[in-house]
């Protein structure tokens, strides 16, 4: 495996990114103006109904935030000659054919000069509506294959299997497995539990007809949401998989796989994405991602009890360390007619539990305490950790439940009340339960991610790589307590506090 100059491969290449606007992708998009500006041109897919309102968001979504505060130091005034001259903002949808490129000229200029295409785009809520997570998760990583394969210099396709806005559990297309789970692909209709039968083609269909059925019912608009999101968790759970979001991304994995051909195919699964280590500074994270709610909650004051497996390993990764695995990934795999999967994460080389991040955050907050908007400080204490959901029943009912309708708190009750005994219970609970069930299956989860692909794309940039240190992604590298103290949790205040 020879890696060679990265910033040579990418002078004079063109890439096409989808998911644009996303955490993950304004990293690359800075990362490679700021090492390579001799890039010839980066196409950015945006959702936009035309090139005016892709142009607004390309400047109000990605050139205007801080992230570019560096190469705005550097450039000055150029800046925006720079960008004008190197990006071009593409209205479109990946759940389009042709990834809902209106413009004939524009598309035959993609296929006849891009030379990468990273996919980047996803919906990420784990109980998203049924048919809209299918159309981007599932179908749209195969449009953008499709699209892909049009590109006559084509030499990578790079497809991440992650959220984009949340930074949720990418890797966790696996599952609920335990153990130390492989870099493996998945067999088109395979599931996790052994149930027989997928069909991504019958899974849309079943989306559809559910969803003229409630138009035809006059439904409102509420209860057709509801009732395709819980459409979506049914068939993930009939296939293994516990929510929505894991199954559909599994789906997109498939089709991907089953169509490549020819085409050199990268997929990469990140774990928990969190702020950036180094570049282009640390400590930049945009909005509140799966670990930082937690963190926002106890800062604030608000988190008192905490559901988990104290022992449990989180698999964080920084965002920068993944950018720099695409890059390596994508430069390493060129014209490579196969199939490769990259666990990127650190739970095999560099774990960390819940309960360290836990101390720490109560060790942060303690010594930099939030300010409430009257100037107070809000004070906080050791969280309760529950670590079975018997012990999370009881503490919500006795500590909310009993005050609030004066239950009798035993299971059994407390069971009836969220089964809908109690209609009009209170909605910030049942929102809470909610999430709890999306969760639960993260929050005990005792898998670690194998990352042997991932460790000898290592080694092969220390080895070859002329520029190894510009695009380091060991989190071996990482002192967790430095990390959080003096760059996660200092970024998180910072960025996503309000």
């Amino acid at each position: 495996m020879e890696v060679g100059s990265i910033l040579q491969f990418l002078d004079n290449k063109t890439i096409l990114v989808t998911g644009a606007t996303g955490f993950l992708a304004k990293i690359f998009v800075e990362k490679i103006l700021r090492i390579q500006p001799n890039v010839k041109k980066l196409f950015l897919l945006l959702r936009a109904a035309d090139t005016k309102s892709a142009t607004q968001r390309l400047h109000n979504e990605i050139i205007g935030k801080d992230l570019f505060r560096v190469m705005r130091e550097k450039y000055g005034a150029n800046l925006n000659s720079l960008i004008s001259e190197k990006v071009t903002p593409v209205a479109g949808d990946i759940s389009c054919e042709d990834l809902g490129v209106k413009d004939s000229t524009l598309r035959e200029e993609m296929w006849r000069e891009v030379d990468i295409v990273l996919n980047l785009a996803a919906t990420t809520n784990f109980d998203e509506r049924y048919e809209v997570s299918l159309a981007i998760n599932a179908m749209g990583p195969k449009h953008v294959l499709s699209f892909a394969k049009k590109c006559a210099k084509l030499k990578t396709f790079l497809h991440v299997s992650t959220c984009i806005n949340n930074g949720l559990f990418s890797a966790y297309v696996c599952g609920e497995k335990a153990g130390l789970i492989l870099e493996n692909s998945f067999n088109m209709g395979e599931s996790l539990n052994g149930t027989s039968g997928l069909d991504i083609d019958a899974e849309i269909k079943l989306a559809d007809q559910k969803l003229n059925e409630l138009r035809a019912e006059g439904a409102t608009e509420a209860e057709i949401t509801l009732a395709m999101k819980d459409l979506g968790i049914k068939r993930a759970k009939m296939y293994g998989w516990p929510n929505t979001y894991v199954f559909t991304k599994s789906m997109g994995e498939m089709l991907v796989g089953q169509l490549k051909e020819n085409v050199p195919l990268v997929i990469l699964r990140p774990s928990i994405i969190t702020s950036t280590y180094k570049e282009p500074f640390p400590g930049w994270v945009e909005g509140i991602r799966t670990i930082d709610s937690l963190a926002v909650g106890y800062g604030k004051g608000k988190l008192t009890c905490f559901l988990g497996d104290p022992n449990s390993i989180i698999d964080v990764i920084p965002a920068d360390l993944v950018v720099n695995a695409i890059i390596v990934a994508m430069v390493t795999n060129a014209n490579q007619p196969s199939e490769i999967i990259y666990h990127v994460g650190s739970s095999v080389r560099n774990p960390e539990s819940f309960s360290s991040i836990q101390d720490i955050g109560q060790r942060y907050f303690t010594e930099k305490p939030w300010i409430n908007k009257d100037g107070t400080p809000v004070k906080v204490g050791k969280v309760t950790v529950l670590s079975t959901m018997d012990s999370f029943h009881r503490y919500i009912g006795i500590r909310y439940l009993l005050p609030l309708k004066g239950l009798q708190v035993v299971n059994s009750a407390f069971c009836q009340y969220f089964q809908g005994t109690y209609i009009e219970m209170d909605r910030k609970i049942k929102f809470v339960m909610r999430l709890v069930d999306l969760y639960k299956p993260y929050l005990f989860f005792k898998g670690v991610f194998d990352d042997m692909n991932t460790e000898k794309l290592r080694m092969a940039a220390r080895e070859s790589c002329v520029e190894s240190d510009l695009f380091y992604f060991d989190p071996k590298s990482i002192d967790w307590e430095d990390y959080f103290l003096n760059i996660h949790l200092p970024g998180v205040v910072k960025y996503v506090f309000k």
